[in-house]
């Protein structure tokens, strides 16, 4: 029986935090849409904490969940 096999070249990432800012611009989406995805679990590639205290949060998203998502590289270079 044959095989296939797929083979997928990764990309080299900073491991900095993809801002909001990019990837609304990249999604074609408002900064407020990604931040309410992330904070109701509804985009995969990032996580909201909450500041104790606070109503505000703080975002990380991964710069590797983010391309498995979008396809797009984060290089730390963009605002």
């Amino acid at each position: 029986m044959d095989e296939k096999r797929i083979y997928l070249e990764i990309p080299e990432f900073t491991g900095e935090n993809v801002p909001v800012a990019v990837a609304a611009r990249v999604m074609k989406k408002d900064k407020q849409f990604i931040r309410q995805g992330i904070i109701q679990g509804l985009l995969p590639f990032g996580v909201a904490f909450q500041k104790e205290g606070s109503s505000q949060y703080d975002y990380y998203i991964s710069p590797i969940k983010f391309w498995r998502e979008t396809g797009y590289v984060y290089s730390g270079e963009d605002e």
